[in-house]
C-alpha cells in the first residue's frame, strides 16, 4: 500500500521529502497498531440486477452499511476503552490488499481500522455548531 500512496502523492505535486515523512509515519502507524480490521464489501448475498444503475446502486447500499458497521466498531471499541481510527487506504490498492490478505476478487476492501489501547488522551477537535450542518424543511434554513 505504501508504494501505491507514494505514487498518488508524487502525481498530487508533493516533495520527496513530504511523500518519505507520510509514507513512514503510515507504515509506523498500521505496523505498531495491535489490532488492525480490514473492513470489506461482500456483493454475494446482494441482490443482482441487471440494469446497471441499479447494480451500482446495490453496491454503494451496501457501502453505506459496511460504514455504519465500522462507526459501530468505533463506538463499541470507544466504550471498552480503546483507542481507535478509521483509514480508508484499501480504496487506493484494493488488489494489493486482495493479494497481500488473500482476500478473493469479489470482495471489496474497503477501509482498515486500528484498535489499541492509546498512550495518550489527546484533546477533543473543536466542533461546527449544528446551525451550520443541520437545516429544516430545506438545505440552508435555520433549524
Amino acid at each position: 500500500m505504501a508504494r501505491e500512496w507514494n505514487e498518488d502523492l508524487v502525481k498530487n505535486g508533493a516533495s520527496a521529502k513530504v511523500c518519505k515523512s507520510l509514507v513512514e509515519a503510515s507504515i509506523n502507524r498500521f505496523v505498531h497498531a495491535p489490532v488492525l480490521v480490514v473492513a470489506c464489501v461482500m456483493m454475494g448475498g446482494m441482490d443482482r440486477y441487471v440494469y446497471e444503475r441499479r447494480r451500482g446502486l446495490e453496491h454503494l447500499m451496501a457501502t453505506q452499511s459496511l460504514a455504519a458497521a465500522i462507526q459501530n466498531i468505533l463506538l463499541e471499541a470507544h466504550s471498552e476503552g480503546l483507542g481507535s481510527c478509521w483509514f480508508c487506504a484499501p480504496l487506493f490498492c484494493q488488489d494489493v490488499v486482495r493479494r497481500v490478505l488473500g482476500i478473493p476478487s469479489d470482495v471489496d476492501p474497503q477501509a482498515v481500522v486500528t484498535l489499541g489501547y492509546p498512550s495518550e488522551r489527546p484533546v477533543k477537535p473543536v466542533r461546527r455548531s449544528l446551525g451550520k450542518i443541520v437545516f429544516k424543511n430545506r438545505w440552508g434554513e435555520s433549524f
